[in-house]
């Protein structure tokens, strides 16, 4: 009887969800068909293509097509791992992407801090402005700056320290150069998620802070670091997973001869296989293992994030 029942229940439940879901689709339908397209386009764009992965697994010949050619397992995974410059690479990618997070990460919501604090709206808008302006620059004009700026013939910080060395060619200083100047293209971007967070912060608890006593600096620490936790926590998750995915437009147009030492990144050495030498079924394979350790990284930081903060509602 008890199982009858049970039984029952479940029937009436899954009826009852059957309902509530044609009703949903009914009194919704035109939002339901509004989120149509993007879903098509992801399908079309980022999925199918996803069926071309197995060429990575193939001695892929364009006269023959992806069936006509050899499946050869992991053979290409194997040549990378034994390639001589296979752990220089990854070294320089890790340590590339690390060190701008190290970096970069913290900067937009320190200046999120900064700019909240400011109470005359027009120097605090110019501010934004100012901050924002570095990220509409192209990446290609952005590395003819930065040429321009270390020249060792009358570049600005030749100039400035009175030296004439030529910094792009000296590899210890190829990371920080790279991550330098994504601060400064970025930075100001990055802050606007944190100033509309900020911005929807109830005044009122500003207001029984001053009353109580608390200073500029521990309002910040008990009223805005808290509103902000949650979206930090989102963002170092999202940074973690393209932890791997090194800005290759940068690295490429930044990258000498010299340098290659710390410069040397799989995302360039992805296209210096697939496009310049067409190895194409080689470049696959680097490209998916690229792919593959992102992920785990991802899955990773969304496990410690999600022990680690108390509101994991978005995990």
């Amino acid at each position: 009887m008890k199982n009858n029942k049970s039984a029952a229940a479940n029937r009436a439940i899954a009826l009852g969800g059957g309902r509530t879901l044609k009703r949903r689709l009914k009194d919704n339908w035109q939002l339901y068909a509004m989120l149509l397209v993007p879903v098509v386009l992801t399908v079309i764009y980022k999925y199918i293509p996803m069926y071309g992965i197995q060429i990575a697994f193939r001695d892929y010949k364009a006269s023959r097509g992806m069936f006509g050619s050899e499946w050869i397992g992991l053979e290409w995974f194997e040549r990378f791992f034994t390639a001589p410059t296979c752990a220089r690479m990854i070294k320089n990618t890790l340590l590339l992407s690390f060190y701008s997070l190290l970096w970069g990460f913290p900067i937009p919501i320190i200046l999120a801090l900064m700019l909240n604090q400011l109470r005359f709206q027009r120097f605090k808008r110019t501010t934004q402005t100012v901050l924002y302006a570095p990220h509409f620059i192209s990446t290609m004009v952005i590395c003819g700056m930065i040429r321009i700026f270390l020249s060792p013939s009358g570049g600005l910080i030749n100039l400035i320290a009175g030296t004439s060395i030529d910094f792009l060619t000296e590899s210890t200083a190829f990371r920080t150069i790279y991550i330098a100047s994504g601060i400064w293209q970025d930075a100001g971007w990055g802050i606007i998620v944190y100033m509309a967070t900020l911005s929807n912060v109830d005044t009122s608890l500003y207001e029984a802070a001053k009353v109580d006593g608390a200073s500029m600096f521990q309002r910040i620490l008990h009223i805005d670091v808290p509103a902000l936790t949650s979206i930090m926590v989102l963002n170092l998750i999202m940074s973690a997973g393209g932890l791997m995915n090194v800005g290759f437009e940068k690295v490429w147009l930044l990258q000498t001869d010299l340098n290659k030492a710390t410069s040397d990144v799989i995302a360039v050495y992805v296209y210096q296989q697939g496009i310049e030498n067409a190895k194409y079924s080689y470049s696959t394979a680097v490209g998916l293992f690229n792919t593959a350790v992102n992920i785990i990284l991802l899955i990773v930081v969304n496990k410690i994030a999600g022990r680690i903060s108390e509101d994991t509602s978005f995990i």
